[in-house]
């Protein structure tokens, strides 16, 4: 594939606009598809992705994550700056996108509504990066649309896109419709609405769940979301666990057919041993950012 032109927003000012095409280039090595190394389930999953039937045991200890990331072809890992900051030192090869908010998954919704409130802002980014010189890209930020406290998620997230635009870092926004008023997480014109607001608070990338439909296909009616987003490029959730073949198959569909714009993927990569997960990413890498085929993918998955 070759390097396309970055499209940058008008938020970024004169003075940080090559710094954001760099870290933009960065994150999608030139191909303006990102292909995302999710770690940011170690608070919001606690340790059930991370440990018991069907997890290597690798995944036991955080630095697996970083053991990924750094042995593997990625766009860039998603973690928090807390673990970035014990283990950034052994891996600077690894190019980071910090989480400024994350939350447990202990309170359900019968409870309370979702509220992920933000925890790091993006001057102590910018200040962390500048002290370890750490391959800091972009920030990320969760939102639970339709949760009774969707308006200070939505005031933080459109505060961060303009702060980290501000000083040349890349967005990237978590919206996953949830809470009493949502009846249908994965319905497809709802996805689509999350896209829109994503685009409407200016992010550079929405990562959203791939949409459901009894009697439809998944894949074509993605495309809603795929054009309410805009210029927001659209990356899918991995979701849970899948059949290696059959989780490089949907990816490539919904690049090829729904037009998403990449994918982030956590537990369908780091559940897996070391030399496995690596090799999961590397296919990853390979239907996102060199446009390769399934079988190709495949292939690299099995070499």
């Amino acid at each position: 594939m070759k390097t396309v032109d970055v499209l940058i927003p008008l938020d970024v000012p004169d003075e940080a606009r090559e710094e954001y095409r760099r870290n933009y280039t960065e994150m999608t090595r030139g191909s303006g598809r990102l292909m995302l190394f999710a770690g940011d389930q170690k608070m919001e999953h606690l340790n059930n992705d991370f440990y018991g039937e069907g997890v290597s045991l690798d995944d036991a200890e955080p630095e697996h994550l970083f053991r990924i990331a750094s042995e593997s072809s990625i766009g860039v890992f998603a973690t928090q700056l807390g673990l970035a900051a014990r283990y950034g030192k052994d891996y600077a090869d690894v190019p980071y996108l910090i989480k400024l908010n994350s939350k447990s998954n202990l309170i359900k919704t019968k409870q309370m509504d979702p509220f992920s409130n933000q925890l790091i802002e993006v001057g102590q980014v910018v200040e962390f990066k500048r002290n370890t010189g750490l391959k800091i890209s972009g920030v990320g930020f969760t939102v639970y649309l339709g949760s009774e406290f969707e308006a200070q998620m939505l005031h933080q997230a459109a505060q961060i896109v303009y702060e980290a635009h501000r000083n040349g870092l890349v967005t990237v926004l978590w919206i996953y419709p949830r809470g009493k008023a949502v009846t249908d997480e994965k319905d497809p014109h709802l996805v689509a609405g999350a896209t829109g607001a994503a685009a409407c608070l200016g992010t550079d990338f929405v990562k959203v769940n791939f949409p459901k439909k009894e009697g439809a296909s998944s894949v074509e009616v993605f495309k809603e979301a795929v054009l309410a987003a805009g210029r927001t490029k659209v990356v899918c959730a991995g979701g849970s666990s899948m059949a290696p073949k059959d989780f490089l198959q949907q990816l490539h569909d919904q690049i090829n057919i729904s037009g998403a714009a990449g994918n982030a993927t956590g537990r369908n990569v780091h559940q897996k041993s070391l030399d496995e997960a690596v090799r999961m990413c590397n296919a990853i890498y390979a239907i996102t950012v060199e446009d390769r085929t399934t079988d190709e993918a495949w292939k690299i998955y099995n070499s």
